[in-house]
This record gives structure tokens, sequence and C-alpha cells, in this order.
């Protein structure tokens, strides 16, 4: 060239090309991802406005259903939150009590009802003298006692029905109970051996006794049998 001087580059339009080729490339992917998140949020409308559609048709349909319906005045009533606890029976233990008291009497003549042999035994009429044999002898295992020593006359009444009511629950069907032979009460009387005999022969739940054998407590205890729970 003449003059010394070089010729003009071509470099910088080859990059104006690349950064319009480049931009243009970002319009159309921004383009294309503007498209997909209206094309997403047409499909989401199209789904709450046909789930609205159902509920409103199923709505429409339960009011036909049922007709009208009302809401309840308030009463000023705080609803109780969480689950209720289990009442207490403390009702039916206190009647439980008093009706334990009333049937189980002290005062019960029992003498006439005992069979005067070589150990005191107790049968109801339809029971057959061999049941009290067989008591007697040990045929039935024992599943249950109950001891009554050193307890006031009320608590071991108590006592004694209670055991007698939980026994007949779990199936038992032959216990023995333990009452002493009075060698500790004022004048060596035996005052609970007595009243135990009284409260047995009024329980709806025996169905006959007899004195211990000497190995199971002899004079001090009795061997019941209970009325099956089935």
């Amino acid at each position: 060239m003449k003059n010394g001087t070089e010729p003009p580059s071509s470099a910088p339009s080859s990059t104006a090309l690349r950064d319009f080729a480049d931009l243009k490339k970002a319009l159309k992917q921004a383009a294309k991802e503007t498209a997909a998140r209206l094309e997403r949020e047409r499909a989401e409308r199209a789904q709450r406005e046909a789930q609205q559609r159902r509920h409103e048709a199923e709505a429409e349909l339960f009011k036909r259903s049922v007709g009208q319906v009302n809401r309840l005045p308030e009463t000023g009533r705080v609803q109780a939150k969480g689950p209720r606890p289990e009442p207490v029976p403390a009702r039916k233990q206190l009647d439980e009590q008093a009706v334990l008291k009333e049937s189980l009497s002290d005062e019960f003549d029992v003498e006439s009802l005992l069979e005067t042999d070589e150990s005191l035994s107790w049968r109801r009429p339809e029971i057959g003298i061999d049941v009290v044999r067989k008591l007697r002898r040990g045929v039935w295992a024992l599943q249950g006692e109950l001891d009554l020593h050193g307890l006031r006359t009320d608590e071991a009444r108590e006592r004694l029905a209670g055991f007698l009511r939980e026994a007949q629950a779990k199936g038992s069907r032959c216990v023995r109970v333990v009452h002493g032979k009075g060698l500790g009460s004022p004048g060596r009387q035996p005052v609970l051996k007595d009243k135990v005999r009284r409260w047995l022969v009024q329980s709806d739940r025996v169905l006959a006794f007899v004195q211990a054998r000497a190995d199971e407590g002899g004079h001090g205890a009795v061997v019941v049998l209970l009325q099956s729970s089935v």
C-alpha cells in the first residue's frame, strides 16, 4: 500500500455478527421457556377449575339428596378438645359396696344350714353330697387364696366379696379363704371364722364349701367351690 498504511481490519464486524447471533439465540430460548411456563400455568388453572366444578357438582348433589341444612343455634358452650378421659365408675363402685354390705349380713343364721359331721360344710340344695366329698378330698385344684388375717369385719366382708367376684370372673372354680383360728382374738374366739361362713352361704357365687384339710389350714380356712362364669 502507498504511504505505508495498513488495510482496515474486518475483526470488529465479525464480533458484532457473533454477538447478534448469540442474542438471537438467547431471545429464542427465553421465548421458548416463557411459552412452556405459560402452558404449565394454563394446565394448572384448567385443573383447578375442573376440581372446583366437580366440588360444586358434588355439593349440589348432596344438597338435593338431604334437602335444606340449617346451622344449629349457638349455645355458648365450649367444645372439648382432644379425646375425653374414660369415666371412672365411682357411682357403680359405691353401689356395689352398698349391695355387698346389705347382702352379706353378719346376722344371717347359718348354723341350721351347716352339716354337723367331722368337718363343717355347706352346699346348695341342687348340689349333690358327692360334690362336697370331692371338695373335701381335694379333687379340684386350688386356683386362688384370700387371707383375711388382721382385717376388721367391714374390711374383711368387702375383701371377701371382691375376691369371689374377681375369682369367678377369671374362671376360677375352687379357692381357699383363710380366716384364722381366732387365737389372737379376745377370748380366743374365732370371730371371722363364723362371719366368713355366714357370708359364703349368702353369696350367689358359692356352690359349696368345706373346712380345709389339716395341710391346707384346717380349722383356720375353708375351701370354696364357685359357680361357673360361663
